[in-house]
């Protein structure tokens, strides 16, 4: 295998936890749901997916790529962080 056809494969790779957390957030839902469980793999995810997008970019050099896996992956780091602050902000 090359190494651009390697990068294209993380690349692709690092849409795939969004994908996940997506699955995760309809699977694991309703009022009686562990949200640390849920807050660690969203970060746990995400970061995964930034790391497997960066690596993807230094090997293949497609953006397209780098943008889809860091949007994709950040917007769910986010998440993550605003349901951790809102979890913080409920708790006495």
């Amino acid at each position: 295998m090359t190494k651009k056809k390697a990068g294209i494969l993380l690349g692709v790779t690092s849409i795939l936890p969004v994908i996940i957390s997506v699955i995760v957030f309809y699977i694991l839902r309703g009022p009686d749901v562990d949200l640390h469980f849920i807050i660690t793999v969203y970060s746990v995810l995400s970061v995964a997916g930034i790391l497997l997008a960066i690596l993807s970019w230094f090997m293949a050099k497609r953006w397209l790529l780098l943008l889809i896996g860091l949007v994709g992956n950040g917007f769910v780091l986010v998440f993550a962080y605003f349901l951790q602050l809102a979890m913080g902000i409920s708790e006495p």
